[in-house]
C-alpha cells in the first residue's frame, strides 16, 4: 500500500482523536456510534471480504460481547473499580464470542454461499432465543449496567479498538494468512489442492472477526447502560455492517471504515430531517451498490481513473439493466 495512504490515515486518526476537544456532546455521541460501526464493518470484512464467506451471524458475536460484559458487571458482584470490572467484562465477552466462533465455525463453515448465509442467520435467531430464557442474562427484561458519564472515555476506547482492528486487517492483507483467505475466496477447491488448510484458515478468520465484534458490543453495552435481547442480537445490525463493508470495498484495508463513516453520516442527517427516509437508505444503497459499484468505493475510484464513465456502464451491462 502506498505511503501517502498511511499518512492520510494517520492524520485522519489524529483529527478524530481530537474530537472530544470540540466539547459538543452530540458530535461525541455520533463519533462513538460511527467508530463502533466502522469496527464491526471492518470485523465482518475479515470473514466476508477476505475469505468471501457472507456471514449474517456476526450479530451473535456482538450480542455475546454485550451480554458477557453486562453479566460480569451486574451479576458477578466483583469487588473492583467499575472500570476494572468493565475490562474483565470485555475479556469475558470476547472469550464467549471466540468459543461460539469455534463451536459454530467448524460445522457451519463447511457450507458455502447462500447456504452459509442462511445457516449463520439461523444461529443468530437461536442465540437470541437462548439468551431470552437465561435468568443470569435478565431473560426478556434485560440488564441495567452501572450508570456512568464518560462519553470522552468511550470515544477514545472506540477509536483505539478501530485502530487495532484496522492494523490487524492491514497485517492480514500482507500476510501468508491473508493470501490464503483470498485464495479461498477466489477458488476454495484450488486453494485446498495447493496445500491451504481451508478449515483452519476460515475458522481463524471467524475467530478474529468475533473478537473485535464482541469488544465493540461490550463497549456499547456500558455506554448505553441498558441491554435486552432484541437490541443486543439485532439482525439489522448485521445487515448494516455488511452494507457498510460492501459500500466501502470488501477485501480492502480502509474501504469498510470509509463506508461506515459515509453511511453513518448520511443516515444521521436523514434521521434528523426525515426519519422514514433514514430507514429506506440502506435499501437504496443496496440497489445502487449492485448496479453501479458491486466491488465498492475503492474499486469505483480505480475504475473511474482507468476507464472513466465507461466503468459504470460496464457494471450496468453486466447486470443486463
Amino acid at each position: 500500500m502506498r505511503a501517502w495512504v498511511w499518512i492520510v490515515a494517520i492524520v485522519a486518526t489524529a483529527l478524530i482523536a481530537a474530537g472530544p476537544l470540540v466539547g459538543d456532546p452530540v458530535l461525541i455521541q455520533y463519533g462513538i456510534n460511527a467508530l463502533l460501526f466502522a469496527t464491526v464493518a471492518q470485523s465482518w470484512n475479515i470473514i466476508g471480504g477476505f475469505a468471501g464467506y457472507p456471514s449474517f451471524g456476526n450479530s451473535v458475536f456482538y450480542g455475546l460481547g454485550t451480554y458477557g460484559t453486562a453479566i460480569v458487571m451486574v451479576q458477578f458482584h466483583l469487588p473492583f473499580d467499575p472500570w476494572v470490572t468493565f475490562g474483565i467484562g470485555l475479556a469475558f465477552g470476547a472469550l464467549l464470542a471466540v468459543l461460539c466462533a469455534l463451536l459454530i465455525g467448524l460445522p457451519v463453515l463447511r457450507l458455502r454461499g447462500h447456504y452459509f448465509a442462511i445457516a449463520t442467520l439461523g444461529v443468530s435467531g437461536a442465540m437470541q432465543a437462548i439468551i431470552s430464557n437465561l435468568d443470569i442474562a435478565g431473560a426478556n427484561i434485560g440488564l441495567i449496567l452501572p450508570l456512568t458519564r464518560a462519553d470522552n472515555m468511550f470515544y477514545e476506547l472506540a477509536l483505539a479498538l478501530l485502530v487495532a482492528c484496522v492494523l490487524t486487517v492491514a497485517w492480514i492483507s500482507r500476510s501468508r494468512f491473508g493470501m490464503g483467505l483470498i485464495a479461498i475466496r477466489e477458488d476454495e477447491d484450488a486453494a485446498a489442492s495447493m496445500g491451504v488448510n481451508t478449515t483452519v484458515y476460515k475458522t481463524m478468520a471467524l475467530v478474529l472477526s468475533a473478537v473485535f465484534t464482541a469488544i465493540a458490543g461490550g463497549i456499547n453495552a456500558y455506554w448505553i447502560t441498558f441491554i435486552e435481547p432484541a437490541q443486543a442480537f439485532d439482525l439489522t445490525l448485521n445487515v448494516r455492517m455488511v452494507i457498510m463493508a460492501m459500500f466501502g470495498g470488501p477485501g480492502t484495508v480502509f474501504g469498510p471504515v470509509i463506508g461506515a463513516f459515509v453511511l453513518s453520516a448520511v443516515y444521521e442527517l436523514l434521521a434528523s430531517w426525515i426519519s422514514t427516509a433514514a430507514a429506506l437508505l440502506f435499501g437504496v444503497v443496496i440497489v445502487l451498490l449492485i448496479i453501479f459499484m458491486p466491488r465498492g468505493l475503492a474499486d469505483l475510484f480505480v475504475g473511474l481513473r482507468q476507464q472513466g464513465p465507461a466503468y459504470l456502464m460496464q457494471n450496468v451491462r453486466q447486470h443486463r439493466l
